[in-house]
């Protein structure tokens, strides 16, 4: 059936409606059965006399609807009658949108991995009176100690007096950034920078002020310079796959900005979200200089979005006590129930498997963007989970980012990562979350084709 070409004046506007509605009708009729292959959609484009958008755009719809799947390999196929009574049907595990705007770690599929999760969710409730009182701040005893043992990974080793279990990064990095600054104080941060700084650093009235690189991370001559000129009170960095330029600093550049810190007595702010996704990247910051480095290891990037726990490792005993404070006034504590799922995981070696998942998949991912994308446009690391898109001239990245969303694809563009200045005309694409391998390697095929088209004939269909 790769010669499928409907008459798509029976089904009206707008026309990818109508190749969905086409799509519907041929199943119903039994022109179209379960797992007839539907034309390239660049090839069903110029047999309707259509933008390869349009089409596209039809596809997800006609898949939002239950009627097609894209399989790798395979292209696009039937996979049965559309749904007779769609309200009443089961919610479908993926929405209609891949939505590669938000930086998820790849979601397990794996039967046995997703069995082992569940039993250390059922073991946690074994103890769910207990875990609905208030505990001690900072972490019960056991939930330290599956820190420390996490923590040791990276080749961390604090002292328990040291370490605080917070309810995510974000808290961690307020309170961090609480503690340390005032008002109208200035942070130094990458020129590209993660999206919650920023929006940290206006929630605190704080000045980020966004330093240049190179492919081995901020340049250490203009930390320093900037030290002397705005004496900054902290240095943060998301030094290990960069959200969202995918950058690693090398361990030379590492030493170089502690030496600059230190010179200047301005305190690091390691935000090692993802950190452990490389199995033999740098070391943090924290081992490099223990004695100024507040280092933040969320679990939300490594093993799944909603585990929201970090583990924050402070310079020393004394440094760890106002941060307490703090933390303790914003939240209270962190969820006994989530600390002791993350402790139960990390004790019998599921955040193990769980991490070697999201570390497998996000190669696998990886190399269907490299197989897709532009080579010259992406800045990209196989063990990290989003690439950096550098656009072609005529796009702008508010219109590539309207026409991604359009096709049923949500991007990041710029503007939420540039810490000054006018951002370059670039977006962020996630290829995580709830979206299917099969669902990534369809969208990255829109993303492709959208590149050699001009915004005004991609729009054409709008």
């Amino acid at each position: 059936m790769d010669r499928w070409t409907p008459d798509l004046a029976k089904f009206g506007r707008p026309h990818y409606r109508a190749i969905a509605d086409a799509i519907a009708h041929d199943i119903g009729t039994g022109r179209l059965a379960p797992d007839d292959r539907l034309p390239p959609q660049r090839s069903l484009a110029d047999a309707l006399g259509l933008n390869f958008s349009t089409v596209a755009r039809g596809y997800v719809e006609a898949q939002r609807r239950g009627l097609i799947a894209s399989r790798v390999g395979q292209g696009t196929v039937v996979t049965g009658r559309p749904r007779a009574a769609r309200a009443a049907a089961p919610a479908p595990r993926r929405p209609a949108l891949v939505d590669f705007s938000m930086n998820l770690p790849p979601e397990p599929d794996d039967p046995e991995l997703l069995g082992r999760m569940r039993d250390g969710l059922a073991a946690v409730g074994a103890d769910l009176t207990d875990l609905l009182r208030y505990q001690g701040f900072g972490g019960a005893r056991e939930d330290r100690e599956a820190a420390l043992a996490w923590l040791g990974r990276r080749g961390l080793a604090p002292a328990a007096n040291r370490l605080l279990v917070c309810p995510g990064a974000h808290s961690a990095l307020l309170a961090v950034l609480a503690t340390l600054c005032r008002p109208g104080d200035a942070v130094c941060c990458e020129a590209l920078t993660y999206p919650g700084a920023r929006s940290l650093a206006a929630h605190l009235g704080l000045r980020l002020i966004g330093l240049p690189g190179d492919h081995e991370g901020v340049d250490a001559d203009a930390f320093a310079a900037t030290c002397a000129k705005a004496r900054p009170k902290a240095l943060y960095l998301n030094p290990t796959l960069l959200n969202p330029t995918t950058q690693t600093v090398s361990r030379a550049r590492r030493e170089s900005l502690v030496a600059v810190a230190r010179r200047y007595a301005v305190a690091i702010v390691e935000d090692d979200a993802y950190g452990f996704l490389p199995p033999d990247g740098p070391p943090p910051f924290a081992a490099l200089a223990p004695d100024s480095t507040y280092h933040v290891a969320g679990l939300a990037k490594c093993l799944g979005a909603g585990l929201r726990i970090a583990y924050l490792m402070a310079p020393s005993a004394r440094a760890a006590l106002p941060l307490a404070a703090s933390l303790r006034a914003a939240t209270v504590m962190a969820s006994p129930i989530t600390a002791a799922l993350a402790t139960r995981w990390i004790r019998d070696g599921t955040a193990d498997a769980l991490l070697g998942f999201v570390r497998a998949e996000s190669i696998a991912r990886q190399r269907l963007a490299a197989a897709v994308l532009p080579p010259a446009l992406v800045e990209a690391d196989p063990h990290g989970f989003h690439v950096w898109m550098r656009l072609p001239a005529p796009w702008s990245r508010s219109a590539f980012a309207s026409q991604a969303r359009s096709t049923g694809i949500g991007v990041v563009a710029s503007d939420a990562f540039a810490a000054a200045g006018e951002p370059p005309e670039a977006v962020r694409i996630c290829l995580g979350g709830l979206a299917s391998r099969d669902d990534v390697a369809h969208a990255l095929d829109v993303v492709a084709h959208a590149l050699d088209e001009t915004p005004a004939m991609s729009s054409a269909f709008i």
